[in-house]
């Protein structure tokens, strides 16, 4: 039976409280706060022991059965609660509330955080380097509204879509830490797979009560100001996603200013393959090791490392806005105007997520010292920003404010280096508040008192024993020995027997007891007060402040930028209005950035005249390559950077797809060739005479005849039907030969030579097909035994000999298997001849002779 059945009234009075909490949170773990520990009990104790390798024990017995119970330390708590949020779970916090000295019976507790992956702000439980997003999707038929928050910055947005694939997309690119979606949804099964999804009730999803709670939480009359009043499914999963937030925090989200639309329009889609794949900002482990942020982040702020990851998820399509970008890089290139700017950045926190924490009211006091400290070099950074000469750098300076009033409070207001915690004082600098500084004073001399009472005693009553101490428990006293203790005056008041000692107090030391421990606990009381009315104090401009620090984020991305062209060799691409890319000397920045010898750069045109390039070569020489960089500098394009290319001219492309590498699927039943040809589908079905397609080795999962069949099938629809701009890698020979079909296809191949039995790859793209495969000598090189190589090659050679013997038995009525493309080709003239042959006809002599012919016909090319 479990214990949410069990009767309440058989467990004892704290036990009770515990399950009546336990109740309202049936999906949390509950925190229950037991003085200095967190104690989990039973089915909770249980779990937690195994997802935080703690030890499970017990706590006595309640309701006649043990109580599995674990604990962890209240100040090691966040170290806890990082690892159960990484693992997807949430957590209710319950701390004591009642004053244990005035309470009759268990201390009166109440819940008052609920921590979750999707609204954690808890800067321990965080990656500075990634936005931690809560996702909220509604849904009508094939239509969907999407929702997210970061409740770190309070960085809002809603947008919709329709079909199952672009919202599987959309939360690919968003990668969110909690999803919210209805119970009735079929999304629950096609995102079965994901961490944090969370079923909730249809009603939460109204669209009149989202709309009201919306309303009122930006103060505005209506939605039309914010540009989706009209998005009803994306406005439902917004208020629900609100009001999850407002749950869990307990508490208003004052930082949570406006709401903001995006639109698929706006960007360059990448869909889930391709952000794989291309491995953008996480590679194939799940880490961002050699990815192309890897290379790109230097980025001085967390808040900016954050921007620059999603402008690269994210691609803009607006050239406008990609010019500006551009026009803002080129002039902090001049002169090498970034590096002072960069400087000035270095010194500025996470000032995002902090102000976040004042709205929540949960900023430490090192938070408020960050923010000092970042306040006092805006205006240094604001000269900087003087002399540059790009509109969005002109708009960022005038947006970032300078706030000396907030920044000469906090100076006065905090010493240099607070301690992690308000509860341990010392916070608030001296001079500041005269009261704190008074019974500071009290609390401070309270050692001089003691050293003095004591030199006073043993002068006025001669016992040399005599010394005054304090303890936690026992208080203030005067210690005497056993042996002098009969001396004791008469006006010691006996407090404590020892073995050795006797511990008195008198009226005096009394007096002060009171004194110096009420100012003590006065001292840390005004203390806090003085923090919570600090952090009060920054609610008012607290939304101008977020304004003027996601533009430093947005500077430091650019200053970002400038620097990698500047090392990085990178050059500025021209945005041109027609489809197309053009690129000479391209790279590819991240391969080039971990090979030990030189990168070799590669040429490549797409345009009306070139929409395809069948690309062929050996494996290992650089198809692939080839192929990711193409996709990542027109991707840095489209976000304003500059590329690593000589010259680069890149049209509008609308979205970007890839089909590289073989992946399975087992959880879903799904192998690598059912997975390679749902990829496969959704290009097909989704691609556009804008997008830039890339596929390499389709329908190598499967027999040759069929993969042949296939790979030949969808390039010609890639190039015919749809003239998206596509790379086609392929080991099918046979298809070079359809640029002989569709005049916009054009061969080119990865150079490589032979040097005896091995190869050297040259990583050249040359026009034309390749001429051979080199299989048996890639898998030389890749280390497979030599009399596996032998037997390889004397299968070849056998293989080689059938297929030209089953060349020579075609008949008009069995074209070749192996041509897909050709009309059936005419009869050899051997069968040419047999065929028109009459045998009656003939004599021995005529007979002998023709059999001389034909063998001489067959071995004629």
């Amino acid at each position: 039976m479990s214990t949410a059945e069990q009767s309440l009234s058989n467990h004892t009075p704290m036990m009770q409280q515990y399950l009546r909490i336990k109740s309202e949170h049936p999906d949390e773990l509950v925190f229950y706060r037991m003085g200095d520990f967190y104690e989990l009990f039973f089915d909770d104790a249980k779990k937690a022991s195994e997802l935080l390798e703690i030890t499970l024990t017990q706590r006595g017995q309640s309701a006649g059965s043990p109580i599995p119970m674990a604990g962890i330390p209240y100040h090691a708590a966040e170290s806890y609660l990082a690892k159960l949020v990484k693992q997807g779970e949430s957590v209710a916090v319950a701390e004591q509330i009642g004053d244990p000295a005035a309470s009759k019976g268990p201390v009166e507790r109440k819940v008052v955080r609920i921590v979750t992956p999707g609204t954690v702000s808890d800067e321990a439980l965080l990656d500075e380097h990634q936005d931690n997003l809560l996702c909220a999707v509604s849904q009508h038929m094939d239509n969907f509204g999407i929702a997210h928050l970061d409740i770190s910055s309070g960085r809002y947005f809603v947008s919709e879509v329709q079909g199952d694939a672009a919202l599987l997309a959309e939360i690919a690119r968003l990668d969110p830490a909690e999803l919210l979606i209805t119970e009735d949804t079929h999304v629950a099964k096609l995102l079965s797979n994901r961490q944090g999804v969370r079923l909730r009730a249809v009603w939460e999803f109204d669209f009149e009560s989202a709309e009201r709670a919306l309303v009122q939480q930006f103060n505005t009359q209506d939605l039309a100001g914010f540009g989706c009043e009209k998005l009803e499914l994306a406005v439902s999963a917004a208020g629900c996603l609100l009001q999850y937030a407002k749950e869990t925090q307990r508490a208003a989200l004052p930082h949570i200013r406006s709401l903001a639309v995006e639109s698929q329009s706006d960007c360059v889609v990448l869909d889930s393959s391709t952000r794989r794949n291309l491995e953008l900002t996480e590679n194939v482990h799940g880490g961002d090791k050699y990815t192309l942020a890897w290379v790109l982040d230097r980025t001085k702020t967390a808040m900016g490392g954050r921007m620059l990851r999603r402008w690269l998820r994210r691609p803009i399509r607006d050239k406008n806005h990609i010019t500006r970008r551009q026009d803002s890089i080129s002039a902090l290139l001049n002169d090498y105007q970034y590096e002072p700017i960069q400087a000035i950045l270095k010194q500025i926190g996470d000032i995002e997520r902090i102000l976040a924490r004042i709205a929540l009211k949960s900023a430490r006091p090192r938070d408020m010292s960050r923010l000092r400290d970042a306040l006092n070099i805006l205006p240094q950074l604001h000269e900087a920003l003087t002399a540059m000469d790009a509109p969005i750098i002109a708009q960022l300076s005038k947006t970032i404010s300078c706030y000396p009033e907030l920044a000469g409070l906090l100076t006065s207001a905090l010493i240099e280096t607070p301690p992690v915690l308000i509860r341990d004082g010392g916070v608030i600098a001296e001079g500041f508040d005269a009261e704190l500084d008074e019974l500071r004073a009290i609390s401070e001399n309270a050692g001089q008192f003691l050293v003095d009472l004591e030199e006073q005693e043993r002068a006025r009553t001669g016992l040399s024993t005599l010394k005054v101490g304090y303890n936690r428990v026992h208080g203030y006293f005067i210690e005497i020995s056993k042996s002098q203790s009969k001396q004791a005056p008469q006006e010691y008041i006996r407090r404590q027997t020892l073995k050795n000692a006797e511990r008195y107090i008198t009226p005096e030391l009394k007096a002060f007891e009171d004194k110096a421990l009420s100012a003590k606990s006065r001292s840390l009381s005004r203390e806090k007060a003085l923090f919570e009315s600090l952090l009060e104090r920054f609610s008012e401009p607290l939304f101008d402040l977020q304004t003027s620090f996601t533009a430093i984020a947005e500077l430091d991305v650019l200053a970002c930028l400038a620097e990698r062209a500047d090392t990085l060799a990178l050059s500025r691409p021209v945005l041109a209005e027609e489809t197309g890319l053009h690129i000479e000397a391209g790279r590819h920045l991240v391969v080039e950035q971990v090979m030990n010898e030189a990168f070799i750069p590669n040429d490549l045109r797409l345009d009306s005249h070139r929409r395809m390039l069948v690309i062929t070569g050996p494996n290992m020489g650089g198809k692939s390559t080839f192929m990711r960089q193409t996709a990542l500098i027109a991707i840095l394009a489209h976000i304003g950077s500059f590329v690593p290319a000589e010259k680069a001219r890149i049209g509008s492309i609308d979205r970007i797809f890839t089909r590289i590498g073989s992946s399975d699927d087992l959880a879903s039943g799904r192998s690598t060739f059912m997975v390679e040809m749902t990829e496969t589908a959704s290009i097909l079905h989704n691609a556009t005479r804008q997008s830039l397609v890339i596929m390499d080795e389709i329908g190598r999962g499967t027999s040759t005849f069929d993969g042949l069949s296939l790979a030949w099938a969808c390039a010609n629809y890639l190039s015919v039907k749809i003239q998206a701009l596509t790379l086609f890698a392929t080991h099918y020979f046979e298809l070079t030969q359809l640029p002989d079909q569709v005049p916009n296809v054009v061969n080119v191949h990865l150079a490589a030579k032979e040097q005896g039995d091995t190869i050297l790859f040259l990583h050249k793209v040359l026009e034309g097909p390749a001429n051979q495969s080199y299989g048996l000598q890639v898998a030389k090189l890749a280390g497979v035994p030599a009399a596996v190589i032998e037997n390889a090659k004397r299968k070849l050679s056998q293989l080689e000999k059938q297929d030209l013997n089953n060349q020579v038995l075609a008949t008009a009525n069995q074209p070749l298997q192996s041509d897909l493309f050709a009309e059936p080709p005419s009869p050899h003239p051997v069968v040419e001849t047999l065929c028109k042959l009459d045998p009656d006809c003939i004599n021995a002599r005529q007979a002998l002779d023709l059999i001389y012919k034909l063998k001489e016909m067959t071995e004629k090319p």
